[in-house]
């Protein structure tokens, strides 16, 4: 994976840590399609959970593996704002139940039964999409807050 930093960066492990929703782009036969998405950051490869039929990018990922996500962290009080841009493929496989828990243990906490119904017992109905980057973008785009509302 290739790390592009401008003149202002930051520490892509660090912020890949947080939970933030992620945007997947995708193409489609009648154009590019953008979901927004939970992610895990693991071995500089992004996961996502994906449940067909409902979900429909896996479908898109198998016919275009060729993909970006865009992922940003924005604090209007403090002017912070870091990007990440990742360009890439993706394949579709098979769900895995651990790599899909240490993703939603990020946004839901550690405790399973404390979860929605719509994320406890996930199974092989599901699948996962394996992001692979080639690129990344990484900026600091951070600005001094004029402080009026």
């Amino acid at each position: 994976m290739k790390v592009l930093r401008g003149k202002r960066s930051f520490d892509l492990d660090e912020f890949m840590k947080k939970p933030l929703f992620a945007h997947l782009s995708t193409m489609a036969n009648e154009g590019p399609r953008e979901s927004p998405v939970w992610f895990y950051w693991e071995d500089e490869c992004i996961w996502i959970i994906g449940t067909p039929p409902s979900d429909t990018f896996p479908a898109r990922i198998e016919q275009y593996p060729k993909c970006a996500i865009g992922i940003v962290d924005f604090d209007r009080s403090t002017g912070e704002v870091f990007h990440a841009g990742f360009r890439g493929e993706a394949t579709v496989v098979p769900f895995d139940k651990g790599i899909a828990y240490r993703l939603l243990r990020r946004y839901l906490g550690p405790e399973e039964a404390e979860w929605s119904p719509n994320f406890q017992g996930l199974g092989d109905s599901n699948v996962l999409i394996k992001f692979v980057p080639e690129t990344v973008v990484v900026r600091d785009q951070s600005y001094a807050p004029s402080g009026g509302e």
